[in-house]
């Protein structure tokens, strides 16, 4: 019941503790009607005060001005009923209502100048600076566009007052003034303490994070634009306060190429298109969302479904046209009522722009099914132009061109022959006779299009094909191709693959068969020489190229032979690691890993031998590549260094270039294994622009770019990391492997967590985890990333989302193993700590009991007692600040000391010596904690020796425990000093422990000993 001002004050307490919303203000206005009935109108004051502010918070800032017009005839005709605090807030709260104003398009110019006006006249008469009064006349120059550089000079050159916005807003303002006049760079560096987080305030950093976002952009500083975007948005979403700032990041999606993930931030936020309370905050949205959708349209995505107005469905042309409708007429709004075009010219400055990147930029974030393939629209895997490789007009020069660079081995061939298929689908392109038979291009077509199915991991569809090729080649007398095609096709039976619905290989009989092909091979050799003539049409169409094709042809089944003997290897040691018998347990056979180790070695010797007996060293690269990952895998890293450098020499040898990328990066991993991150990082580049150069599609850049992050943050780049996993990720995506893309975006949580860019890492992990079954990742992985979630959201003080969070992974983790019990207990002394921070103490409570209970059947004393060290603290927090009693209706002092002695009895409880954690740490902090709730509630004859076991304890720690200890002697001085007025025994407890500081190499440590030894003397 509301019938007195008690329980309204009350009520307006428990609403104020709300988060802003329709909720919210709905009890507000309920509220400010409960007040109005009583005869002092002191309430009612509060009321409408917290009535403005819900307005103010939600976007509601049509009803902001009639609210303060209440308050202010208030303050005109009962000054008395107003606090100190409303008192100041009425001045300020004039600042409100002159922005409020500029929000709607029917108030009067004059009705706003009128209005500032007045409350300069309030200022000076209140004997306030008018500094702030400076502020509100710039805001109008700039909304209208006139008198821009002179009203903010006048405000800029006055000193603050009391009454000034807040720095962080005031820092937000100049540097805005520095991007509309064109600075990019110098509003920037204004904006650095708000962007680095050194200035703050509830609208800040994440208003200035929107509006920095296009100048980052424009200035090539990408890396920080990505973690603006990130950490900004997360604040903003669903806020009808920051309608505005929803829609610079829909802009800066389209501008960075991200139109998929600009989709998933329209769906989330259907709403705002039906807030309609701060018409300028609204057209600033409205803009944002018609600068995504035009992009969108513009490339041809005019069908795609999109989020619009909740209540129908919405493509992409249809939603354009409904923003366009609304936006223009309220752009056309504004500048009527100013008379000016500057809302207008505004609005189409940014309808002009276009994207600032050739590529997407990596953001890390995994796009929804059903964005993502828009997202794809300007894939990041597509080279630059300048590399691809040139397509001749000419379709016997092409063709020529094609099979030219195929000898080469040159990867640009698969463009070549992927026009050349589509030329001939077209069914317009008569046969050339001079290209040989048409049964030849056909054959050659087929073996392209089976590379390609291998690369897609379709193997078995490519061994269709290549079965089509060898019976053209055979039609064709063309022996060597067909024995090529033969072996490739058994080669590449021995690898499984993940997309093939086919049974384990029979790698048995593959080597059989491949021994038969290699027997008719050396018939062959007999019969078929590479320097003999022409064995029909086909062949002779190749002219003096003949014995080029016939040798490579020959090569390519040795290479063959090598990489069956390379994947049946690699099968039998995985197995022998395993622990499964080694052999092959297909066909019922049995194969010694020594067996295969000797076969693999003679393949890959005759490959090489042969490769360098017939002039052709990048095959002898090719053999040392199998050769030096066997020995990696093995741990002979040196042996595989030397190897793979020597397969580099021989590509160089060859004149091949192109091939280079493979080796490099193999030689990459194997550096890093050897802790050579820097060589590693170079490699890697250097792999990665070889790549682009010559053009190789087939190169697989998602995972060279993951090691290349992995290798960056053992190097200590974390820019660099971020920057190379999210392009693994986005990459991964693109090639439609899950798994590794949310294996990139966990190991980019890692990085961006390490280096303190907490906020980053929770975007990515609510990025991963928002469709868990979509993400590819095994549930264990999952659960490490919710609780690093659930982590990340307390350390950034969202205690009831972390505590979902990590409730949620309580529930899943309860169904594992036995031998995995211990982390539920992790989890929910966790999950505890977190609904205690939350201050949900009934659920925190329940959650305390769950972690007790399952530490008792699979132990987890670390973090269980930091639980009770910290329920132990939140528990005197909270009287502290409520002045309530504590749990069981015990005093809160008690109740905190029985947490306590739960963690003493969890320390008794361990067996004699425990090894896994310190022992002697959590001791030492029990005594510490202990001694602190004794001081807080005035016993400090009993915290000092509690302070001084903790000191003690501490102190076996050895140099692991003497930051730890300086802390423990911190508080022992504290007690010793203030609570038992022994000021001489704590400066020299203090002067004693702040040269063992020094001397042990904790100067920050002695400093602030230093700093309170100085407050004691100064007494």
């Amino acid at each position: 019941m509301l019938d007195t001002p008690e329980a309204v004050v009350e009520a307006l307490r428990e609403n104020h503790e709300r988060p802003h919303g329709l909720a919210r203000t709905v009890t507000a206005e309920e509220l400010v009607e409960a007040a109005e009935v009583f005869e002092k109108p002191d309430v009612l004051v509060t009321a409408l005060l917290e009535l403005m502010t819900a307005y103010e918070f939600t976007g509601e800032q049509r009803k902001s001005p009639v609210a303060f017009a209440r308050i202010l005839k208030l303050w005109d005709t009962a000054p008395d009923s107003f606090s100190p605090y409303e008192a100041h807030q009425v001045f300020w709260r004039f600042k409100w209502v002159t922005t409020s104003l500029l929000q709607v398009p029917e108030m009067p110019l004059a009705t706003v100048a009128g209005w500032i006006d007045q409350m300069r006249e309030r200022y000076e008469a209140a004997g306030h600076g008018v500094q702030p009064v400076a502020a509100m006349r710039y805001h109008l120059a700039q909304h209208t566009g006139t008198g821009v550089p002179d009203a903010y000079d006048l405000w800029a050159t006055r000193p603050r007052t009391d009454l000034s916005d807040c720095e962080a807003c005031e820092t937000r303002h100049h540097a805005w003034y520095q991007v509309t006049a064109g600075d990019d760079a110098r509003a920037l560096d204004i904006w650095r303490p708000v962007l680095d987080g050194e200035q703050v305030c509830s609208e800040e950093p994440q208003m200035s994070q929107a509006r920095a976002l296009l100048p980052l952009l424009r200035t090539g500083r990408t890396d920080e634009a990505r973690s603006h975007h990130l950490t900004g948005y997360r604040k903003v979403r669903g806020n009808t306060g920051m309608q505005a700032e929803v829609g610079l990041h829909l802009e800066f999606c389209a501008l960075s190429r991200n139109e998929g993930r600009g989709l998933e931030i329209l769906a989330e936020n259907r709403p705002l298109f039906e807030a309609t309370g701060a018409p300028l905050d609204r057209l600033g949205f409205l803009t944002g969302v018609e600068v995504l959708l035009a992009r969108l349209v513009e490339d041809g995505h005019d069908a795609t479904a999109v989020a619009g107005p909740p209540g129908r469905d919405w493509t992409a042309a249809e939603l354009l046209a409904h923003v366009r409708a609304d936006a223009e007429p309220l752009a056309a709004a504004f500048d009527a009522r100013n008379g000016t075009s500057a809302v207008g010219d505004r609005r189409r400055e940014r309808l002009a722009r276009r994207p600032l990147l050739d590529e997407p930029l990596p953001l890390g974030l995994r796009a929804a099914a059903a964005v993502r393939a828009t997202a794809q629209a300007t894939p990041a895997t597509a080279p630059p132009t300048a590399a691809r490789t040139t397509i001749p007009d000419d379709f016997a020069a092409l063709v020529r061109e094609a099979r030219r660079m195929s000898r080469d081995g040159h990867p640009g061939d698969s463009r070549l022959w992927t026009r050349i298929a589509e030329r001939r689908a077209t069914a317009t392109e008569p046969h050339d006779a001079t290209l040989g038979p048409e049964d030849l291009l056909r054959a050659e077509l087929a073996e392209h299009e089976a590379q390609k199915h291998w690369l897609d991991d379709r193997h078995t569809k490519g061994v269709a094909e290549l079965a089509a090729a060898v019976a053209h080649f055979e039609r064709l007398d063309m022996p060597w191709h067909a024995l090529s095609a033969r072996a490739r096709t058994l080669a590449w039976s021995t690898s499984p693959s993940p997309r093939d619905d086919e049974p384990a290989p029979d790698r048995a009989a593959t080597r059989t068969a491949l021994d038969e092909l290699l027997r008719a091979v050396d018939k062959q050799l007999a019969e078929t020489p590479f320097d003999g003539e022409p064995r029909g049409e086909a062949e002779a169409s190749f002219g003096t190229d003949l014995r080029a094709e016939r040798t490579l042809a020959y090569l390519s089944v040795r290479y063959s032979a090598a990489f069956a003997a390379y994947q049946e290897l690699l099968a039998a040691l995985a197995k022998a690691v395993s622990g499964d018998a080694a052999g092959d347990g297909d066909g019922g056979e049995d194969q010694d890993v020594d067996a295969l180790t000797e076969r693999f070695e003679e393949a890959v010797h005759t490959l090489r031998t042969e490769a360098t007996r017939l002039g052709y060293p990048h095959q002898s690269a090719n053999a040392r590549q199998f050769v030096a990952d066997m020995m990696g895998r093995r741990g002979a890293m040196a042996d595989a260094e030397r190897e793979l450098r020597a397969a580099l020499q021989d590509l160089e040898a060859a004149g091949r270039p192109w091939r280079r990328p493979r080796p490099t990066a193999l030689l990459a991993q194997i550096l890093l294994a050897q802790d050579r991150p820097q060589e590693a990082v170079e490699l890697l580049h250097s792999a990665i622009a070889d790549a682009v150069t010559y053009d190789d599609t087939s190169f697989a850049l998602a995972p060279t770019y993951m090691l290349l992050g992995h290798a960056s943050s053992h190097l200590g780049d974390h820019n660099g990391a971020v920057r190379h996993l999210s392009e693994a990720a986005a990459r991964f995506d693109q090639a439609g492997d899950p798994g590794e893309a949310t294996d990139a975006r966990l190991q980019l949580a890692m990085v961006l967590g390490r280096s303190g860019r907490n906020a980053d890492a929770v975007a990515v992990l609510e990025s991963v985890l928002a469709d868990e079954a979509a993400s590819g990742a095994d549930e264990r992985a999952l659960a490490q990333a919710r609780l690093t979630l659930g982590r990340g959201l307390r350390e950034l003080e969202e205690y009831l989302p972390a505590a979902e969070e990590l409730l949620r992974l309580a529930d899943t983790v309860a169904d594992w193993p036995e031998e995995d019990r211990a982390v539920l207990t992790l989890v929910a002394a966790e999950a505890a700590t977190t609904l205690a921070l939350a201050d949900r103490w009934d659920a925190a409570d329940t959650a305390y009991a769950r972690a007790v209970a399952a530490h008792a059947e699979a132990p987890n004393p670390p973090i269980v007692c930091l639980m009770l060290r910290e329920f132990a603290r939140l528990t005197m927090q909270r009287h502290d600040t409520a002045e309530t009693e504590g749990a069981g209706g015990t005093q809160p002092v008690d109740a905190a000391l029985a947490h306590l002695a739960r963690a003493d009895a969890v320390l008794d409880a361990l067996p004699p010596g425990e090894e896994g954690f310190a022992v002697w740490y959590e001791r030492g902090e029990i005594h510490y904690r202990r001694a602190r709730v004794l001081a807080e509630a005035g016993r400090f004859e009993e915290a000092l020796p509690e302070a001084e076991a903790a000191v003690a304890t501490h102190e076996g720690g050895g140099e692991e425990g003497e930051l730890a200890r300086a802390e423990a002697v911190r508080v022992a001085a504290l007690i010793e000093g203030n609570g038992l007025e022994r000021t001489n025994e704590a400066i020299a407890r203090l002067t004693t422990a702040a040269a063992r500081c020094r001397n042990s190499g904790h100067p920050e440590a002695a400093q602030v000993l230093d700093a309170l030894r100085q407050e004691f003397l100064s007494r």
